[in-house]
Parts: structure tokens; C-alpha cells; sequence
């Protein structure tokens, strides 16, 4: 092998993952508990290297086609394996040998047409046994249940399932369930079911009849529940049945999506007679090939003695516009006491017929096609006399105050449920029946309630309505349901004094506080989930400081979730955490509000002390200066000096300062802000004017120019314009004795300029005079 190869084959081998390695059990997901699901992962095997921690294990839906002896061996805690089409033809005998502790095993929609029972052999505590949809034929030639003496649930069958033998359910004593599908069967050996004492609920899936009264024969002693699924009975005929002295157990029959005629719906209830303890008859998605022929006489003596209910779910008549008015059977109804006729086309209810159903204390109509005249018609005078529940959900009825009316004669009447009609609104007074406890109004429309509602009312449900309020009294109210509305708020609870259970969640409800529960008296359960709570610091602190909320409100804390704000959207109420900010905004504002007062007093004393106000004037003098062109040309110059001084040494300036330089040879020309300033003009520009058009500043310095303002701006502005530039422009005079201790600090600039430049001093004796004169002129002439 190459070098080249040798490199490729193990680059191969490094990156290939191992079989058993931990890549080997992606397919399954397994939880704390032991919950393992393998579903629809096209595993073709049982993933290897299982723990004994498994307790559930669901494989169904892939291709595994066979489970070895050693696949489950690690299993020894498991519970329930669920096997279901997943391709599977074979399983080794002692496949299930370590399952001790199982008890759900679902093999169904498989490929098995071989059972064995050496499978069960070591399952003792196995409770449910699902075998549907294989293709085996036969149950074996030996006992395959004999070993599970703990189950109480079998499925068996399929479409090839065409054989029950005697021995096949030998070793089963009692079962909850027995569900057989045998659409196909032909040979049914008699007593094969005989053999189980006890059967809670028979379902039968049998296309075909022949063997029926046979197998009736052989359960009639032990089946509680006795299903009929999928059989054509149009050719059905009842003879007498082989039986002895059995007593019957069968209490309820029901027939799903079975097909009947005139004659073989005689002769199934002469095959029902035989049950001589059957209180229910069942008919759901069948389809009755008649039209009601029948005497009465006969139906009288194959009728139930002792059948209290009838339910009839679906029931597809095809010629039912040809139907008897079946008023041959009318004497027959007079020891039923619960009707369900529900989604069936029904649209009329004959009076007579309602006045001989004496004993009928419920009757369901739900999803008929009745009518409020019609409902009129059925509910006569002494039609319904002992009724005293009534389902009329999702029929054809539209104001709310007929169906009260017609219903006045049903003086037992205590429950009605009239819900997902389209009422849209109700009257404001309405008739009821007196003893009216329970009204169903959900799914109606309605936008308002009104005292159309009974006062007697015990439990009211106007669920997934249109209503934004409910301010009705209702005094003897023990229930409201009011979910899916427009509440924004719980209702007033002195308006509901005996309240017990409200449920009010789905409406717009943003939060509710311990004020609006202490006004319901009698409230012992609360559920207000689903709403778009706003998770304010009140309702919050609310809810999670009561430790037994959770006793009241029943669905809390899980389907308490915050709308807002959006820090906390979707976090549950209980959760959730809101800032200082949030909580105490008063108090912040308050106490944000008082530090900024102490701050502009602080400032304003620091400003007051530290002179801050001037300053401030100064920097906008400043930056109006800054914004003036530069010095004037050469040429621009009118004046010798500006004199820049006190208003309190003006004699000074005037009389001396004035008189010696303006009347010497040759004069000198002097600005003086008093007499050469411009009226109108602000002062700052004419100090900058006057500066830049004169060859000196000549500053006058005393105590007064020192606390003069304005001679500080004079001075600023001469160093702004004339110091920045280098030149000895400013002349300084002192005019008297300044300590620098009393300069203020401020006058930072002044400071310097007598730190950093020569002046001249004023002399006190005369003699000394005239020299301070002539060196005055020199430096203005320099």
C-alpha cells in the first residue's frame, strides 16, 4: 500500500465515528427520569450500550426489523417499551428475558406473523399488551397470555386475523380491556372467550356477522361493555342463542360505524334483549339503510326492560326524508331517562313524542339543526315533565329571550347549556324557568350582559364572548366562568356575595391587587392566567409577597406571565425583578430634585464667594474681543494713550494728568473714556476701540481701579490685544501703595502684569514730581 493510501485509510479510521462510541446513541434522547425517545430516527437496530436507568423507551416508527436476546439485556428497569411500526419480523426467544419490571409493551403495526409465548414468559408485572396490525393468523397452536397474570390490556388482531381458537386466551382471568380486530375472521371456535371470567369493555372490529351470536353467547356472563365496531349488519338475524343459565353483566352496548336496516335493527335489539341488565344503547357514526318500518309491538318486546340511556352520535340516515314518525315507539320511551342526539340533522322534536318521555331528566340536542319555534313545538305543555338538564349547544338559535320563554314549561329545568349560538346580544329582561341553577352562554357573541340573566343562577359560564364588563348583581352566583373576553379588571365582588370559583383568564386583564380579592367573600379558587399582566412594582410586590397564593389561585404561578415592560416580557410574574428606579420613582424624582436644588445653592454660594458671576461676565467679554478684527493698521492710530482709570481718581487724572501731558510741547493726546467715548455704543466695544487706536494704554492704578469692573476689563482687553502680541504697549502708574494681599484673586492679570513689568510710582514729595513726569512722557513716546 502506498503512502498515499496508508495517510487516507487512517485519516479514515480518525474521523469515522465508532459504532460504540458516544456518537453510536445520538438517535435517542433521554431525560432525568429515564424517558428515552427514539421515534422516527431510521434506526435499523436497537441502539447498543443502554443504561439500566432507562424506565421508558420508545423506538417506534423506524426500521429495525428484528431485537435480539442481548439487545434489551442492560434494561432491567424498564417500564414501558414502545415498539410500533417499526418494521420488526423477528424477536429471539429470550428477547425480553432481563424485563422483569415491565409493564407497557406496544408491538403493534409490525411485521410478526409468528407470536410466541415464550416472548411473556418472564413478564409478570406487563399491564398492557398491544399486538394490532401484524400480520400473524392465528394467536399459536399454545397459550401466549398463560404467564401474564398482571394484564388488564390486550389488543390483538389484524386484517389476516382469521382463526380464534379455545385455547388462545387460556390463563386470563380478568381484563379492563379486550380489544379484537378481526375484519376477516371465519372461524371462531365457541367458548374461546369464555375462558375469561371478567371483561371491563369487549370492543369488536368484525367486518363480517357470522360469528357474532357466538361470541355474544360466550361473554354475555362476563362482559361489562360490549363494542360493536365496522360490521355491515343489513343481512343480520337474530335466532335464539345457545346459553344456559348465564347471568348477564353486560350494563352498556355500543355500536360504532355499523350499517342497520328496518329488519336488522329489530333483530339487534332482540340480540341486545338478551343482556337483561343493559341500562345504555350507543349508536355513533352509523348509518341506519331504513325508514322507521317497524311495529311497535316488535320493537316493544325486543327493548331493553331496564335501558335508561340512549345516545346517538352521527348517525347518517340516508332516506331520512322518508321516515315514519316513529310514533309507533313513542310508549317505549317512557322509562328512558338520559338522551344524547347529538350532530344528527335534527330539527323537530314532536310534542307527543316530549309528553311521553316522562322520566327524561337529560337530554343533549347538541349540533342539530333546531330553531326557536321549533324548540317551541318540543317543548310543549307537559312535554319533558321530569327534564332537568338541557344541552342545546350549537343549534340555529338567535335571541336569547324566545329560548327562555319556550323553555317556562320545563318547571325541573336546573341546567342549561345553550352555548356557541349566535345570540350576538340579549334583552334586558328575559323569562326563565324558576328552578334554574346552571347556564351555559359560552361561544354566544354576546357583547353585554343584562338582567336577562336569572337571578337564581348558582353557575354562570359566558366564556369567549365579547364582553368588556360585568357589573350585574347576582346574589346566589357560586361559579362565573368568564374566559376569553374583554375584561380589563376582576368584577366588583360586593356584587357577587357568595362567589366561590371564578375563572377569568384569556381577557385583557393588566393586574389585580389584594383590595379587589378582599371584596369576594366567599372566594376560594381564582384563575386569571393568560392575561398581558404589566408587572408594576405594586402588583408585583403583591404577588410575590403572599405565600399562599398558589391556595387560591389555581393556575399559578405557571401561567402568570409579565406583558410588560419589556425587560421581563414572558418572565412569570413570581420571577420577575424591577429596579430601585422602577419601584421608587416618587422618592428618586424627590430626592434627584433636592440634590439638584443643594447643587444650584452650592453653586451659587461658590459663585458668590468666588466672584463666579464676574468671571463669567468676563469670558463672554472675552469671546466678544476675540471676535473683533485685529490691531488697526499703523495709520489708524488717533491717540497717544487711552487712560485707563477709578472714576474715583478722576480729579487726579484730570487735573494733573491731563493738565501735564495734553498742555506740554509737544502735546499729547489722550483718550479718556469720559469725553472721547461714543454715545450709544456699548462700552466694550468703545474700551476695544479706544485701545487698538491709541499707541499706549497708560493704567492708572490705585484701591479704586482695583475694585473698578470696568478697569479690569480695560486691563484684560489690552492684554488680550496688546500683551499677546509682545510689545510694551501698557504703562502702568501707581498712584499709591497696593498690597498684593489686597489685589482680590481675580485679578489674576493684574497680579501678573506687576510681577512682570515696570511701573512707575507716583511720588509723594513734590520735588521727586517733575521726574516722574518726563519719565511718563518718554515711555508714551517710546
Amino acid at each position: 500500500m502506498s503512502h498515499a493510501l496508508w495517510i487516507t485509510w487512517l485519516l479514515g479510521v480518525m474521523i469515522s465515528p465508532s459504532k460504540e462510541g458516544p456518537l453510536a446513541q445520538a438517535p435517542l434522547s433521554c431525560d432525568p427520569a429515564g424517558v428515552c425517545d427514539g421515534r422516527s430516527r431510521s434506526l435499523s437496530s436497537i441502539p447498543s450500550g443502554l443504561p439500566a436507568s432507562v424506565k421508558r423507551l420508545d423506538l417506534s416508527n423506524n426500521k429495525i426489523t428484528a431485537v435480539g436476546h442481548s439487545d434489551l439485556q442492560s434494561c432491567v428497569n424498564l417500564k414501558a417499551l414502545v415498539l410500533r411500526s417499526s418494521g420488526i419480523h423477528t424477536i429471539e426467544e429470550e428477547a425480553f428475558l432481563s424485563l422483569g419490571s415491565l409493564e407497557y409493551l406496544d408491538l403493534s403495526e409490525n411485521r410478526l406473523s409468528n407470536l410466541s409465548s415464550s416472548w411473556f414468559r418472564h413478564l409478570p408485572t406487563l399491564k398492557f399488551l398491544n399486538l394490532l396490525g401484524n400480520s400473524y393468523q392465528t394467536l399459536g397452536e399454545t397459550p401466549l397470555f398463560s404467564h401474564l397474570t398482571s394484564l388488564r390490556v390486550l389488543r390483538i388482531g389484524n386484517d389476516h386475523f382469521t382463526r380464534m381458537q379455545k385455547t388462545d386466551f387460556a390463563g386470563l382471568s380478568f381484563l379492563d380491556e379486550l380489544q379484537i380486530e378481526a375484519p376477516n375472521l371465519q372461524n371462531y371456535k365457541a367458548q374461546s372467550l369464555k375462558s375469561i371470567q371478567r371483561i371491563g369493555h369487549l370492543v369488536l372490529r368484525m367486518r363480517r356477522h357470522d360469528s357474532l351470536l357466538e361470541i355474544f353467547a360466550d361473554v354475555l356472563g362476563s362482559v361489562e361493555h360490549l363494542e360493536l365496531g365496522d360490521t355491515n349488519l343489513n343481512t343480520f338475524s337474530c335466532s335464539e342463542l345457545p346459553i344456559g343459565d348465564t347471568n348477564p353483566l353486560i350494563t352498556k352496548f355500543t355500536f360504532r360505524n355499523v350499517h342497520m336496516t328496518d329488519k336488522s335493527f329489530r333483530d339487534v335489539l332482540k340480540f341486545a334483549s338478551y343482556a337483561s341488565e343493559l341500562l345504555e344503547l350507543e349508536f355513533e357514526d352509523c348509518t341506519y339503510n331504513g325508514i322507521g318500518d317497524f311495529q311497535g309491538s316488535e320493537i316493544q318486546e325486543a327493548y331493553p326492560k331496564k335501558g335508561e340511556t340512549l345516545t346517538i352520535r352521527r348517525v347518517h340516515i340516508p332516506n331520512f326524508y322518508l321516515f315514519y314518525d316513529l310514533s309507533s315507539i313513542y310508549s317505549l320511551m317512557g322509562r328512558v331517562k338520559r338522551i344524547t342526539l347529538e350532530n344528527s340533522k335534527v330539527f323537530l322534536v314532536p310534542c307527543l313524542l316530549s309528553q311521553h318521555l316522562k322520566s327524561l331528566e337529560y337530554l343533549d340536542l347538541s349540533e342539530n339543526l333546531m330553531v326557536e319555534e321549533n324548540l317551541g313545538n318540543a317543548a310543549c305543555e307537559g312535554g319533558w315533565p321530569s327534564l332537568q338538564t338541557l344541552i342545546l349547544r350549537k343549534n340555529h338559535f338567535v335571541e336569547i329571550g324566545k329560548v327562555g320563554a319556550v323553555l317556562l314549561t320545563l318547571h325541573n329545568l336546573t341546567r342549561l347549556d345553550i352555548s356557541r349560538n349566535g345570540f350576538h346580544s340579549m334583552p334586558e329582561i328575559c323569562q326563565w324557568p324558576e328552578k334554574m341553577r346552571y347556564l351555559n352562554l359560552s361561544s354566544t357573541q354576546i357583547d353585554k350582559l343584562t338582567n336577562c340573566i336569572p337571578q337564581t343562577l348558582e353557575i354562570l359560564d359566558v366564556s369567549y364572548n365579547n364582553l368588556n364588563s360585568l357589573s350585574l348583581p347576582l346574589p346566589q352566583l357560586k361559579e362565573l366562568y368568564i374566559s376569553g373576553n374583554k375584561l380589563k379588571t376582576l368584577p366588583d365582588g360586593s356584587r357577587l356575595p357568595t362567589l366561590q370559583v371564578l375563572k377569568i383568564s384569556r381577557n385583557v386583564i393588566s393586574a389585580f391587587s389584594q383590595e379587589e380579592l378582599d371584596t369576594f367573600p366567599s372566594l376560594k379558587t381564582l384563575e386569571a392566567g393568560g392575561n398581558n399582566f404589566i408587572c408594576s412594582c405594586d402588583f408585583v410586590t403583591f404577588a410575590q409577597a403572599q405565600p399562599t397564593l398558589d391556595q387560591v389561585l389555581s393556575d399559578w404561578p405557571a401561567r402568570y406571565l409579565c406583558d410588560s415592560p419589556a425587560h421581563v416580557r414572558g418572565q412569570r410574574v413570581q420571577d420577575a425583578r424591577l429596579s430601585v428606579a422602577e419601584c421608587h420613582r416618587a422618592a428618586l424624582v424627590s430626592v434627584v430634585c433636592c440634590a439638584l436644588v443643594l447643587l444650584l445653592l452650592l453653586l451659587a454660594v461658590l459663585c458668590h464667594r468666588l466672584h463666579g458671576l464676574w468671571y463669567l461676565r468676563m469670558i463672554w467679554a472675552w469671546l466678544h474681543a476675540k471676535r473683533k478684527p485685529r490691531r488697526a493698521p499703523r495709520g489708524d492710530i488717533c491717540y497717544d494713550a487711552f487712560v485707563s482709570y477709578s472714576e474715583r481718581d478722576s480729579y487726579w487724572v484730570e487735573e494733573l494728568l491731563v493738565q501735564e501731558l495734553e498742555h506740554a510741547e509737544p502735546p499729547f493726546r489722550l483718550c479718556l473714556h469720559k469725553r472721547d467715548f461714543v454715545p450709544g455704543k456699548w462700552i466694550i466695544d468703545n474700551i476695544i476701540d479706544c485701545i487698538e487706536k491709541s499707541h499706549k494704554t497708560v493704567f492708572v492704578l490705585s484701591e479704586n481701579f482695583v475694585k473698578s469692573e470696568w478697569c479690569k476689563y480695560e486691563l484684560d482687553f489690552s492684554h488680550f490685544r496688546l500683551f499677546d502680541e509682545n510689545n510694551d504697549a501698557a504703562i502702568l502708574v501707581l498712584l499709591e501703595p497696593i498690597e498684593k494681599k489686597a489685589i482680590p484673586q481675580r485679578f489674576c492679570k493684574l497680579r501678573k502684569v506687576m510681577n512682570t513689568r515696570t511701573y512707575l510710582e507716583w511720588p509723594a514729595e513734590e520735588a521727586q514730581r517733575q521726574g516722574f513726569w518726563d519719565n511718563l512722557r518718554a515711555a508714551i513716546k517710546a
